[in-house]
């Protein structure tokens, strides 16, 4: 029985350590409303989800910075980028960016994933193929 307890005890040690290693290296995910409702400090990293506003893309004039708000049609959050984004990304689309807040609140995106529905079809094979009745 003690040698039970024992090996139960030295388990559950372990994992500790190991969850207590790994609380650096995880990435929490939000949506905006999420993030308004749990007020995260500045420069804590994470990922933001949702969908890229209509009209909110501001390229700038350096051809590699751009600034756009991403929503879950309830709240809003600006994020601000600098690199190259990927060929998926437009308004309306689904967007996972990584980064952390600024003081000012701007969420300073480190990279951008674009996301797309299940039904994704490329462009080529989009113009091939015709709507069926």
């Amino acid at each position: 029985m003690f040698t039970l307890i024992g090996a139960m005890s030295l388990l559950a040690v372990a994992a500790g350590l190991v969850l207590f290693a790994m609380r650096d290296t995880l990435v929490y995910f939000y949506t905006p409303s999420e993030l308004a409702a749990k007020q995260l400090p500045p420069g804590r990293n994470f990922r933001i989800g949702g969908l890229v506003q209509q009209g909110s893309v501001v390229r700038e004039a350096d051809g590699v910075s751009v600034t756009f708000i991403v929503t879950d049609l309830t709240a809003t959050t600006l994020v601000r980028y600098r690199g190259l984004l990927p060929d998926l990304f437009g308004e309306g689309q689904g967007v996972v960016a990584e980064g952390a807040l600024d003081a000012d609140g701007t969420f300073a995106a480190v990279q951008v994933l674009a996301k797309h529905d299940e039904n994704y079809m490329p462009p080529e094979l989009a113009k091939i193929e015709a709507p069926t009745k």
